[in-house]
């Protein structure tokens, strides 16, 4: 079987869907023998791996490194030249009009794996107007394809309500690996100037209006000391505030990981989340989670190995960092890497993913050889 994914979320600063394809191809690579090209627009000065064909593209801006093809007539010669198996798509912009059309003139299945709540985000930045607009536009669009993927029972559940029937969840994973309570940097608070008796505090993703930092950083004013917060991201530098410290995004996942995995707990003030892969991440390195009791991080995360608080919402925030940092973090902490070793290690999420491939190839396969036979009997 040949694989290939077609999309603009392939930057340089990656996000969700970056560490996704970058674990698909790396598992894939060591289990299985099927071959994975990743087609993206990118600058032709970028380094990329193998497996990466890169297309022309121009940057877009405030979206730290994703790019937009130049030519989508371009981008699907190239997948039609490359003649996959099956194609999948990580974004519902123009690449996704691209894979469908490129499907079509292959003969092959199309996927769509549906990461990001387009119209949730269309409407808070550009009002209720907008997202009726979004809401039409992914309905359109995802009713297309031959299977849709989602990353939580949430996102399924939305999906369905738009009459997008072939679609099915399929969770993300984490390397417990490289996440692990192991890479726990030893002398963190020392290295940042904080006390010896500091509540350190850590938020890791994109520094962006649905993440809701000012509710952070709120919360931790009032709470004062000994609680300190480590912001770790990309977007706009934050001004300065007393008890905050701000360190860029970490491309190297183990340095990630050895800056979380010596923090008290992740709090994420976020209530758009459609899967939440840095709450894998922090859970697999044994730290507690904070988060909101909207979108997916219900599915994530409860009281064995976090909190959940009303989003929005500073003062229940603030109470929960303060109940929460009262617990057994330790034990929750160890809850959480447990759960993340049964449920969500790449080990075990891509088997799941690769039998949506098969099957939906088969039955390609089978129609094919069905239709064959029918005009071979006429």
């Amino acid at each position: 079987m040949h694989l290939l994914d077609l999309t603009m979320f392939y930057p340089a600063i990656t996000g969700g869907v970056g560490t996704y394809l970058g674990a698909k191809a790396r598992w894939l690579a060591r289990h299985t023998p099927i071959r994975h090209t990743i087609v993206a627009p990118m600058s032709p000065r970028e380094p990329h791996a193998a497996n990466v064909t890169p297309i022309a593209g121009f940057p877009l801006p405030g979206s730290h490194g994703y790019r937009l093809p130049l030519s989508m007539r371009q981008a699907r010669r190239v997948v039609e030249r490359l003649h996959p198996d099956l194609i999948e798509c990580s974004d519902p912009y123009q690449c996704a009009w691209g894979s469908l059309r490129a499907g079509r003139h292959l003969g092959v299945p199309v996927v769509g794996f549906y990461h990001s709540d387009l119209p949730s985000l269309v409407g808070q930045r550009f009002g209720a107007s907008a997202r009726r607009l979004a809401t039409r536009y992914v309905a359109r669009l995802y009713r297309q394809f031959d299977l849709v993927l989602a990353p939580s029972n949430v996102m399924v559940e939305r999906l369905r309500d738009l009459g997008i029937q072939r679609v099915m969840r399929q969770p993300l994973g984490v390397d417990t690996d490289v996440f692990t309570p192991r890479r726990a940097a030893p002398n963190l608070r020392e290295h940042l100037g904080l006390p010896g008796n500091a509540r350190l505090l850590v938020y890791a993703g994109r520094f962006t209006r649905e993440k809701h930092l000012p509710l952070l950083l709120e919360a931790v004013r009032r709470l004062g000391a000994p609680f300190h917060l480590l912001l770790i991201g990309s977007g706009p530098r934050l001004a300065p505030m007393e008890r905050v410290i701000q360190l860029p995004f970490q491309s190297e996942p183990g340095v990630l990981a050895s800056l979380i995995g010596a923090c008290d707990m992740l709090v994420h003030p976020g209530d758009q989340e459609t899967f939440g892969m840095v709450l894998l991440e922090t859970l697999a390195c044994g730290v507690p989670v904070l988060g909101m009791a909207a979108g997916a991080v219900p599915e994530l995360v409860d009281s064995d190995c976090g909190m959940l608080v009303a989003p929005r919402n500073v003062e229940a925030l603030t109470q929960g960092i303060a109940d929460m940092a009262r617990r057994d973090l330790r034990a929750m902490g160890q809850c959480g890497r447990s759960r993340m070793l049964r449920q969500y290690d790449w080990d075990v999420v891509m088997p799941q993913l690769v039998q949506h491939y098969g099957k939906l190839v088969a039955d390609e396969r089978r129609g094919r050889h069905a239709l064959e036979n029918s005009y071979a009997i006429r």
